[in-house]
């Protein structure tokens, strides 16, 4: 997977709720392969490779009823 580079060579002076109204809009639009390559990328920075490349885990919690 190639992602692209960030062009700083611009830099955005705004306030926050423009800039997350920004965001809101840009995502609203993003195509759904946009947010997943997006997730994944997420997932690997904060989990590692592995995070993306294996299986989901699954847990199974058992509660005592009283």
């Amino acid at each position: 997977m190639q992602t692209a580079r960030i062009d700083r060579s611009q830099i955005v002076i705004a306030k926050k709720d423009v800039l997350e109204r920004n965001d809101k809009e840009y995502w609203k639009h993003a195509t759904i392969e946009e947010k997943l390559q997006t997730i994944t990328f997420l997932r690997e920075c904060f989990y590692g490779e592995e995070a993306t490349t294996g299986r989901l885990q699954r847990i199974h919690t058992m509660l005592k009823l009283k």
